[in-house]
Order: structure tokens, then C-alpha cells, then sequence
């Protein structure tokens, strides 16, 4: 098996798309390859000179050109779990010749707009060092500040390629990738830009969201088509669905994926569901298919070891030798079981559970719309406490409790349980628990 190192030394293509093929998808109709790549020569001679850029561009499309221009230009994309003020500043002054592509509001940084016109070039050369860095990416801060973790061309060449292989992305070919995910995230990057563009598929330049929009997206677009989401996406597209189109695959991550679910979405789309697993310091890894398995099965350039440390992933797809959060089985060379994460795991009175499986337990209640649990230390007793935060607009929090007592042991009840309009989820259906902490200080149980 090829590993990073080897692979960086490599020259690495954009696009796999041929000139008249279609790249990207939109209310305008299709843009070929050919356009894009003029477009990208365009760009690039107008990006200042600097070593870092935030490509804060919300269409699909342009965000592409952006980052083909910069990767052309040699500079790396920062890739910030969210686009706050706050965090733009903190970056800038991290990063000090950072600038920021946009097709919206202007930040508070130094920013290039992207141009509502692009003046007619020759087509880039689109041939990029496997060795180049790419993107820094940044985890989602869900249990502390988030970590910078940056990743070569190669690197995301060759996850999207190993994905692609798994997937069968090659039979899909002319098809459109439809993401409710975000692309500034390595979800939304690997499973939608560099899988559509190692691949030949396009990419839907919108990010449809709610049942209505992501049904008039898969209606309209080119087929066969491929749907990239989240759980918590689903719950939604599967309480109101409508009459969906079929697809050729779903695919789902950022959360534990209830099996039930699962069947569901299969149901609604007439297609396949594959669950990819991955985090932002090793990328996307394996993949199961949750109404058939539940063992997961490592990408074929990627291999998992354990040392006194921890889990840790490596191989072509992976940048370096990258850590593993969760707890893992490993079955043979290239299959294993999924525990708990380590900061996921609950221990109370003797008793151990997670947090994934007390909120699968809450989660299956009829009634309840969203709700997690959260574990807090008590500093007047120095003891772990657990909270839950639940949306469940026709029920009573006493209703939830009993409904809890049939399924958990007491002592992983809620103390207290604090019924609340909504989560504060970000754009990857993922809680930070100091927002969720702070929701539950301003609540008291009903």
C-alpha cells in the first residue's frame, strides 16, 4: 500500500472531466469543464499575492474556481469549522498575508470579491504537485479550540479516488453530486468537490437544505445523482418526503446514523445508503452500509493501528500518520467495530455507557424531534452529571423521563431534563457544547 509520502511526489490532475463534459450544475444549466478551466486561469491572475486565503464563496461553483485558482497560485485554503468575525480576525492575525474570497458580505479582513463577470482566458494547465499543501483544515472545536490540520493535494487526491473505488463512483459518471453539507468542511470537500472532480461528476452549485429545496434540486438536476447529507438532514427529509426522486446512492455522515433511520432514507429514495466514517485530522476512512452491517470497512489506501496512545490511521488517503478519536475493534487487516469515542464515554456509579447510545435511546422516544445528552461536572459534589437538552413539542419532560425508564438504567437519567425549542446545531448538524451548556443554564426544566 502506497503511503502519503510516497504519493506527494507525484503530479496530480484537478479534474478527470473531459472539455465538454459537465462540471458544475445550477439554475443556468451545466458548465463545462472547458469553461471551468478558463474561468480558474481568470481568477487566478487576479488573487493578490499571499500564502493563505478563507474561500468564503456560498455558490458551489465559484468556491471551485477559487480553489483551483488558488491551488494554481500555490496558496493554501483555510477552512475554519465556522466564518465568524471573531474567527476571521483570529486567523488573520495567525496567518498574516490571509485574504478572503467572497461572494456575499465583506468580512472584516482584507478581501477579494469574487468578480460577477470573468474576462475570457486560456484554459489552465490544471496539473498540481502532489506535494503542494492544499487546505488547512479545523476541527469543530465540539469538545475544545479547534486544531489547525493541513493537508497536500495529494492527500485529497487520493481519498477522493479511494472513495470513488468503494463507492463506484466511475458507473455515475455524467451524474451530479446534491450536498446539504457545507464545502469549507472536509465532509462537504472530499465527499462533494473532490469526489465530483476526480471523477467526472458535477456538483450542484446550490446547498439546498430543507425537504422542499433538496426535492426541486434532485428533480431538476443531471442523473444519475448522488445525495450528500446528514443525519439530522434526514430525520427531516424522512418526516417530510414528499415524492422524492430516486437516487443512485446516498451518502451520510458527521453523526451516528440509528439503523432505523437508515431503512427509512432507503425507502423514501429507492437507493443504497453508505455511512462514511472519518474526522478532520485522518479524513474519510471507511464506509458500511448500516441496514445490511454493522462492522465498518477501511478504504483500500488506508490502514489503522493501535499503540499506548491511541488508534491512529495512515496511508496514501491520509496525511502523515493521523490520530483516531473513537475506541476501535479491529477485525483482520481492514475491518473493525465502532465504540465510543473516548470523550464520549459515561461513567456513573460503577456503570459505563456513551453519549452516542444515550442519545440513540432518547432519539427513538415517539414525540421527540432532536435532544441530546451532556455530561457536566458538578463542582459542588466533583461529580460527572448528566443533562439532556430535548425538542419534543407534544410532550411533557415527565412523559420523556418515563419513556427514558423503559429503555436506560436510572442512573443514566437526566437530572435535569430541559425541554428546549431547538438545538444550536451548526451547518453539519454537530452541537458545541459549550453552546449546548450555555442553552441549558438559561433553561430551567419545565
Amino acid at each position: 500500500m502506497m503511503d502519503s509520502t510516497a504519493s506527494a511526489g507525484r503530479l496530480y490532475e484537478v479534474l478527470s472531466h473531459r472539455s465538454e463534459e459537465i462540471i458544475a450544475f445550477g439554475p443556468g444549466g451545466g458548465i463545462t469543464a472547458a469553461r471551468f478551466r478558463r474561468d480558474v486561469a481568470a481568477l487566478a491572475a487576479m488573487l493578490p499575492e499571499a500564502g493563505f486565503l478563507v474561500n468564503l464563496c456560498a455558490n458551489r461553483y465559484r468556491f471551485m474556481v477559487g480553489f483551483a485558482a488558488a491551488l494554481l497560485r500555490g496558496q493554501v485554503s483555510l477552512m475554519p469549522s465556522a466564518a465568524t468575525p471573531a474567527i476571521l480576525q483570529d486567523l488573520a492575525e495567525e496567518y498574516p498575508s490571509l485574504y478572503a474570497l467572497t461572494d456575499g458580505e465583506a468580512p472584516a479582513v482584507p478581501h477579494l470579491p469574487f468578480p460577477a463577470t470573468l474576462p475570457d482566458a486560456e484554459e489552465a494547465n490544471l496539473t498540481i504537485p502532489g506535494a503542494q499543501p492544499a487546505v488547512v483544515l479545523f476541527t469543530s472545536g465540539s469538545t475544545g479550540k479547534p486544531k489547525p490540520v493541513t493537508k497536500s493535494w495529494a492527500v485529497l487526491v487520493q481519498s477522493a479516488r479511494t472513495a470513488g473505488a468503494r463507492l463506484e463512483a466511475g458507473a455515475m459518471r455524467g451524474g451530479c453530486i446534491v450536498g446539504t453539507v457545507p464545502h469549507q468542511h472536509s465532509y462537504g470537500l472530499e465527499s462533494v468537490i473532490t469526489l465530483a472532480w476526480q471523477h467526472g461528476l458535477a456538483v450542484f452549485t446550490g446547498t439546498p437544505l430543507f425537504p422542499a429545496d433538496i426535492r426541486a434540486a434532485l428533480q431538476t438536476t443531471l442523473q444519475p445523482s448522488l445525495l450528500v447529507t446528514t443525519p439530522v438532514h434526514l430525520r427531516a427529509l424522512t418526516a417530510d418526503p414528499g415524492e422524492m426522486p430516486g437516487l443512485a446512492m446516498l451518502l451520510c455522515a458527521t453523526a451516528p446514523l440509528p439503523p432505523a433511520l437508515a431503512e427509512a432514507a432507503e425507502a423514501v429514495f429507492h437507493a443504497p445508503l453508505l455511512e462514511i466514517y472519518g474526522c478532520t485530522e485522518a479524513g474519510q476512512i471507511a464506509t458500511r452500509r448500516p441496514t445490511q452491517e454493522s462492522d465498518w470497512h477501511c478504504f483500500d489506501a488506508v490502514r489503522l493501528h493501535r499503540d499506548n496512545a491511541g488508534w491512529w490511521a495512515q496511508g496514501a488517503a491520509v496525511e502523515g500518520v493521523a490520530p483516531v478519536q473513537d475506541d476501535i475493534e479491529l477485525i483482520g487487516d481492514a475491518h473493525f467495530r465502532l465504540g465510543g469515542r473516548v470523550a464520549d464515554l459515561v461513567n456513573i456509579a460503577g456503570k459505563r455507557s456513551s453519549l452516542s447510545y444515550l442519545n440513540h435511546q432518547l432519539l427513538a422516544i415517539p414525540g421527540v424531534k432532536d435532544g441530546t445528552f451532556l455530561m457536566e461536572e458538578d463542582e459542588a459534589h466533583a461529580v460527572p452529571r448528566l443533562k439532556a437538552l430535548v425538542v419534543a413539542p407534544s410532550l411533557t419532560t415527565a412523559e420523556i423521563l418515563l419513556a427514558l425508564r423503559d429503555r436506560l438504567d436510572p442512573a443514566f437519567l437526566p437530572r435535569p431534563l430541559v425541554l428546549v425549542e431547538s438545538l444550536p446545531r451548526n451547518s453539519l448538524g454537530k452541537l458545541l457544547r459549550a453552546e449546548m451548556l450555555a442553552l441549558a443554564a438559561r433553561r430551567t426544566p419545565a
